[in-house]
């Protein structure tokens, strides 16, 4: 096994949020797994434990899908584009305030270095972010040329809940490639 040298230390930001257990996110709500169990999260270089997860289920994506299709129906959908990019801008920069301890969790997580983690993962997680809030309000439809006594048009407009599996290997990237176009396109 090849051995890396993480700047990891139990002090840090990151090794404080790593400590706590991990529950789901639903509906605005940090909540257990319905099933109550978890799962230990592991640094894919050292196997060492990293964290440990509240581990999903079908009852809880049910309840995650539910969540995200109220607030499909409810604001998002209706929200005008530019005040979604705008939130994906906010997003951004919230991400950018606590850039350390999230390249430090994402090295852990990926089992990689913290210079590649700096040098590629969270730049372009933000670059992603930043170039979907930027369509938010430029995404429209066309006038089709069909006939001279006829209106053609295409409207494009918002599907619904979203769903992603994002791999181990560059989770906020690929999970960032996945999120930011459905919600710059009022998806949930």
């Amino acid at each position: 096994m090849m051995s890396i040298a993480y700047d990891f230390t139990p002090e840090t930001a990151a090794g404080e949020f790593l400590r706590k257990p991990h529950q789901l996110l639903i509906d605005g709500h940090r909540v257990p797994s319905s099933s109550g169990r978890t799962f230990k999260s592991l640094n894919p270089a050292t196997e060492e434990v990293i964290a440990t997860i509240a581990e999903g289920n079908e009852a809880d994506v049910n309840r995650a899908v539910a969540a995200a299709r109220r607030a499909f129906e409810g604001p998002w959908r209706t929200m005008r584009a530019a005040e979604r990019g705008n939130l994906l801008l906010k997003w951004a920069e919230l991400l950018k305030r606590h850039a350390d301890e999230i390249i430090e969790i994402e090295s852990l997580d990926g089992g990689k270095p913290i210079s590649a983690t700096t040098r590629q993962d969270f730049p372009a997680a933000i670059d992603t972010l930043t170039y979907y809030a930027g369509w938010a309000d430029k995404i429209s439809g066309d006038v089709v040329p069909t006939r001279d006594d006829a209106l053609t048009y295409t409207v494009r407009e918002p599907v619904g809940v979203v769903a992603a599996i994002v791999p181990w290997n560059f989770p906020l990237l690929i999970g960032m490639w996945k999120l930011a176009p459905a919600l710059a396109c009022g998806c949930t």
